[in-house]
């Protein structure tokens, strides 16, 4: 089982492997930018040196996000190019810092889907050639469906996979408490083997790269996206209960990214619990 959380970079990106470690992370997640700006100040080779050091001195995998900004599906000329620049620019960091996941919001469409997919592959493309990140996997995270964002259903993500035509460089980032939003049940042991199921015949389990485990403020099908500590939303600790016992998930970083992190520590502990009752 491999647990983590998403880490603070302040002070360098390095201390995040340290302060994972501290709190018992087998992997983190972190930003290598500011997430809610386009500027990114340059990474120096004596940075990305430190943090790949840091990683294996701490025995930490890294999983990368990407900034908040980009959407890979927008129509406009303008968004569409910063976005483009920036992705690109956020694959070079990870390739260059030795992270092998990078994990995108799919974007939002403008009122037309099927474009907006297509442009989400486009662009993928591009970016991956223009970079160079040959050993980076791009992760498409699912979305709770909240407005006119993609990727809250099992047949998006596939149809996204399907138009960036790269299964070598693309898979998948699930997050539970955006699967429960969407409308799919985690709470029961019938439930979640439906859910995964589906997953399984859709996309397929061998493209689930890592999950973000929230729990959920708002209920089934809510598509409304607030995470809450573990146990204390409308999952419960039941979901996780089996997700943790479920041998498929047993070599997917499954990563913590609910809202308080200085509680990261007690929910990690609260996980292996989980995994062994």
């Amino acid at each position: 089982m491999i647990l983590g959380a998403h880490r603070s970079t302040a002070g360098g990106a390095w201390n995040a492997a340290r302060s994972g470690r501290e709190i018992g992370c087998d992997a983190i997640q972190i930003f290598t930018r500011a997430p809610q700006r386009w500027e990114a100040r340059p990474l120096s080779d004596e940075e990305a040196s430190r943090f790949r050091d840091a990683c294996r001195e701490y025995g930490v995998q890294c999983v990368a996000h990407d900034i908040y900004l980009t959407n890979l599906a927008s129509a406009d000329g303008v968004v569409r190019e910063r976005s483009l620049e920036s992705f690109t620019d956020e694959l070079g960091r990870c390739e260059k810092m030795g992270i092998p996941y990078l994990v995108t919001h799919c974007g939002a469409h403008d009122g037309e889907v099927s474009p907006a997919i297509r442009r989400v592959g486009e662009a993928i493309r591009q970016c991956l050639e223009r970079s160079g990140a040959a050993s980076v996997t791009i992760l498409l995270e699912g979305t709770a469906g909240q407005g006119n964002s993609l990727g809250s259903s099992f047949e998006e993500l596939a149809e996204m996979l399907d138009a960036a035509a790269l299964p070598e460089h693309t898979a998948v980032c699930l997050d539970t408490c955006h699967l429960f939003a969407a409308g799919y049940e985690l709470r029961t042991a019938e439930g979640f083997a439906e859910t995964f199921a589906a997953f399984d015949r859709i996309i397929g389990m061998d493209k689930l790269r890592c999950v973000h485990l929230n729990d959920a403020k708002k209920d089934l099908g809510s598509r409304v996206d607030r995470h809450a500590p573990i146990g204390e939303g409308l999952l419960g600790e039941d979901a996780f209960r089996i997700l943790l016992n479920d041998p498929r998930f047993q070599e997917v970083p499954l990563l913590l990214e609910t809202p308080d992190p200085d509680r990261h520590g007690d929910e990690i502990r609260l996980l292996r619990s989980l995994a062994q009752s």
